[in-house]
């Protein structure tokens, strides 16, 4: 039998040459240092970032991971307990400086762009995701308020969550309400010095309450008196846990308290909990933005949480992965198929043809997701720092389009991959002794945080796919066609570009389809809406792959271990190609027929 130790032998948290790879062979993210923004930097200045990043996750987040799973937070006399290890390894993330990674210089910031200090924050999140969600959150909370908050709200909570003195959240469910946020109840009283008074109850508030930061600021939506039915009449509102004077010092305790914690599955170092506003009557609130703008400004702290899951789900894949690539390698089972003889001795279980089939699905899942992951942060920086004003709005475009795929793609396949890797350890799989349990667990979570796998799908059908008549889509057409046109030069890829373009062209006519039903039948339409999504995204990353596949074929390699890396690529793109895209093309028929089983089945059948 093999021993505990062994089972819990891999602590990588990712293979350091992919995300060289991803970042600077792929993306070329040195080309960022051309931009004004960035001049100061340099490959080696990004290379720091980077190492200091993995050296923070390996040291200080990765080694509590198992603890804060097996000691979830807990309310002790009023007051939520957390295992010390989630405040040093904060404590170390802030003093570093990641919290404000992207932040001006001038500003205490690094500077960096949002390509490489995403991939530190991914890093994190492989280490110890629950640990890694308090800032996560935070980053967002303070990216929005920095948007749409007054001079003054900048200057009263930026310093503090900037600084980590702060932690962010944003309070959107409410318990009778859940998704459907036209149905919230909070509602908020305007005063007479500007400010409002909050009433109401929020339900799975992750990172809610805690005292690892001195206050927290919620980003809370609300309705007000005589504002319009449904979500046309939400608002927006930054409600502090302490309230905070103009030069951002601590004040009293704002009348928000805790209700109670939520035990959940996975990410159990991150508290969920259940917030109540204004039991006393006084709960300050400040509205941030416009009156009854509440969605449209809280939706960019969701997309920018969305895809914050969607690397989540990858890295969470990818370590498990990683664990069961280890164990696959170091685990004697078994001869092979052409040698009984009991007494040789027997094979590493990657030997075996079924493990490295299970192996390759994992390394096209997790490189493909979280490849998926770091093309749209590079989309991100496109849109806020390139010269041209058509690439900024092309990069916008995409990035609509793409949001919901960055979300659902990895929190379905690469929990795919997750189980996958419990299968490879066997019997060991899933017991609490081997990491990999954990990471399924974790990882599960990831379909339903910041909207379900349906509520994506009908924003990519009903919203991105409809945006200026369908130009996301014709701008998605355009943007991979040089990556076709350059795997066509290699007869290796050309079976690839071949598969990748008849299946664009299936994407095309199946959106002309669901897009004019829309109009006439929209239940029928979006019946399905998940399917697409799930289709969509396997486009997506059929490219993400090709790209990939791309460079590697380019390359040239200097060492053994260089060209076996860059042969791996090419295979897992060919698989990708050969055993994953060809699903989509019964999708996309089915989706063409308009097939109304799901819409025509009628509750008293189940």
């Amino acid at each position: 039998m093999l021993s505990t130790g062994a089972g819990l032998m891999s602590e990588r948290i990712i293979n350091l040459r992919d995300l060289h790879f991803q970042l600077f062979e792929v993306l070329d993210s040195e080309a960022l240092t051309g931009r004004a923004r960035y001049a100061e930097h340099s490959i080696e200045t990004f290379q720091s970032a980077l190492d200091a990043a993995h050296r923070i996750a390996v040291d200080k987040f990765a080694p509590h991971n198992r603890h804060a799973d097996e000691r979830e937070p807990e309310i002790a006399d009023g007051h939520v307990r957390i295992i010390p290890e989630v405040k040093q390894a904060l404590d170390a993330y802030v003093d570093a400086g990641f919290l404000a990674a992207q932040h001006d210089a001038q500003l205490g910031g690094m500077q960096l762009p949002g390509t490489i200090a995403s991939a530190c924050h991914f890093m994190f999140a492989a280490a110890n995701v629950g640990t890694n969600g308090y800032v996560m959150l935070t980053l967002a909370n303070a990216n929005v308020i920095a948007r749409f908050g007054t001079e003054q709200q900048k200057a009263r909570y930026l310093t503090g969550l900037r600084s980590g003195r702060s932690f962010g959240t944003m309070a959107l469910t409410e318990p009778q309400a859940g998704s459907s946020l036209a149905d919230i109840r909070t509602m908020a009283l305007p005063q007479p010095d500007g400010s409002y008074r909050l009433h109401g109850n929020k339900i799975f508030i992750s990172g809610g309450d805690h005292e690892l930061s001195e206050n927290i600021v919620h980003l809370v939506l609300a309705k007000t008196p005589g504002a319009p039915p449904g979500t046309r009449g939400i608002s927006l509102f930054i409600v502090p846990k302490y309230r905070v004077a103009d030069d951002g010092a601590r004040g009293a305790r704002n009348d928000v308290s805790l209700s109670g914690l939520l035990h959940k599955m996975g990410w159990r170092g991150t508290t969920s909990t259940m917030l109540s506003f204004g039991e006393r009557g006084d709960c300050y609130a400040e509205l941030l933005g416009q009156p009854y703008q509440g969605m449209a400004t809280m939706f960019h702290m969701m997309n920018e949480a969305r895809i914050g899951v969607g690397a989540n789900a990858a890295m969470l894949g990818y370590r498990g992965y990683l664990a069961a690539l280890d164990y696959a390698k170091e685990r004697p089972q078994g001869r092979s198929h052409d040698t009984r003889d009991p007494s040789r001795p027997q094979i590493p279980i990657i030997e075996h043809a079924d493990v490295r089939r299970m192996l390759l699905a994992q390394k096209a899942y997790v490189e493909g997701g979280f490849g998926l992951c770091l093309y749209a942060a590079r989309l991100q920086d496109d849109q806020q720092s390139a010269d041209s004003e058509s690439v900024r709005a092309d990069a916008s475009l995409l990035l609509e389009l793409l949001t919901p795929v960055v979300k659902s793609w990895p929190a379905q396949w690469c929990l795919e991959a997750n189980s996958l890797a419990i299968q490879v350890l066997g019997g060991y799989g899933y017991m609490r002794e081997y990491p990999v349990e954990q990471f399924y667990r974790d990882n599960r979570l990831n379909a339903i945080h910041e909207g379900t796998h349906g509520i994506q799908a009908l924003d990519l059908l009903a919203r991105k796919l409809q945006l200026q008549n369908g130009a996301t889509l014709q701008k998605f057409v355009e943007h991979i066609e040089p990556t076709l046109t350059e795997a066509g030069a290699f007869e290796s890829l050309r079976p690839c570009a071949d598969a990748l373009r008849a299946s664009v062209k299936d994407t095309v006519a199946t959106v002309a389809v669901l897009s004019a039903a829309l109009r006439e039948q929209a239940a029928l339409a979006q019946a399905n809406a998940s399917v697409l999504l799930e289709a969509f995204g396997h486009v997506v990353v059929a490219w993400i792959w090709l790209r990939q596949a791309v460079v590697a074929a380019r390359a040239k390699p200097l060492t053994a271990d260089d060209k076996a890396f860059y042969d791996g690529k090419i295979q897992t793109c060919h698989w990708f190609s050969e055993w994953e895209l060809p699903k989509t093309a019964a999708q996309f028929a089915l989706l063409r027929s308009l097939n109304e089983r799901t819409l025509s089945m009628k509750p008293e059948w189940f």
